[in-house]
């Protein structure tokens, strides 16, 4: 294991440490591991365990992330970490994200050269918590802008403010999981907080970094109408450009609800577009738009059939029916 130092954290009493990189916080004993499982309490030096070992390497297609207003029809090299600061009862990762698993170093440098020779636009780190591999993001977000790749990151959003802005000077687009617009549904089924969440959303913005959200209905605990349509006017006081994504939840982990009906998906669409410009539905075939229309005159801009995307009405980032710009980053 290489020694690298963690950023953002303060030594206590008695050889423990206090992590500064998240809400949690964690006090740490010496040896012990905070909740996330990569940072280590190395004889009171706290220290990013698992620096460059990735549970996953893979090419996916940029909608996966999903990402459907960020350079729409292109691969992304992806990778993530073997840990997260959040306990989902209901994740979808549970194997990758709250227990040990095998893992591969890779260098900053290295990661670069595999995001060039497979043709990639950058880097997404997703599949577990990006955030908590803060060192690694730092370094190797650097290595990618110098090499004119893109930064993505797939994130719970669970990060203080100060490393946040420090990250996001470096990140081009980002989607943040808006688990529910509940905090006590973030207290008691993710062990978080969500106006900690909320914050690194705005931060997000502030800064220029192209931001989609995704919501995860689950049946009696966050798709209530009331629910739905708090977290939509929450999203469109922020902008009502943002594109939301609700996906349909189905049972892993410790969770097993039956698999979110499909009218509550149809209803969560119809009220997202009632506020919102973008709104689409994911894990179900057939239900809402999937295509990305212009906003002036309704012609498609993207046609997509699940990852098969089309860029069939644009003209640079303008429509080519009408001319106006659209909301998408080439």
């Amino acid at each position: 294991m290489q020694k690298i130092e963690a950023r953002y954290y303060e030594k206590l009493e008695q050889g423990r440490v206090k992590c500064r990189l998240c809400p949690v916080e964690c006090k740490i004993a010496p040896g012990k591991l905070g909740i996330c499982m990569v940072r280590l309490n190395d004889a009171g030096t706290l220290i990013a365990a698992e620096y460059g070992n990735t549970i996953a390497l893979n090419i996916d297609p940029i909608e996966k992330k999903p990402l459907y207003h960020f350079k729409p029809g292109t691969e992304i090299l992806s990778i993530g970490p073997n840990g997260c600061n959040f306990g989902c009862v209901f994740c979808q990762n549970w194997s990758i994200s709250q227990l040990k698993a095998t893992t591969r170093y890779i260098s900053p440098s290295e990661l670069v050269k595999l995001a060039q020779t497979n043709s990639s636009i950058g880097v997404a780190y997703t599949y577990t918590e990006p955030l908590v591999w803060f060192e690694y993001l730092i370094d190797s977000a650097r290595f990618l802008k110098e090499a004119g790749l893109a930064v993505v990151i797939v994130s719970n959003g669970y990060i203080n403010e100060q490393p946040a802005r420090e990250l996001f000077k470096f990140v081009d687009a980002a989607n943040f999981d808006l688990k529910s617009i509940r905090p006590d549904f973030y207290r008691r089924i993710c062990k978080g907080k969500l106006p900690d969440v909320q914050r690194t959303i705005n931060i997000a913005l502030e800064m220029g970094v192209h931001v989609e959200l995704t919501n995860l209905l689950i049946p009696e605990l966050n798709d209530s109408d009331q629910e739905i349509v708090d977290l939509i006017d929450w999203v469109a006081a922020l902008s009502p450009k943002i594109p939301l994504h609700f996906s349909r939840y189905f049972p892993h982990y410790k969770l097993d609800l039956p698999p979110t009906p499909e009218e509550r998906m149809v209803f969560a669409f119809e009220e997202g577009r009632r506020r919102l410009k973008y709104v689409y539905v994911g894990n179900v075939v057939g239900l809402g738009d999937p295509n990305t229309n212009c906003q002036s005159c309704g012609a498609t801009l993207v046609k997509r059939m699940g990852y098969d995307v089309e860029l069939v009405g644009l003209a640079g980032r303008n429509c080519g029916r009408c001319g106006a710009l659209s909301d998408i980053v080439i």
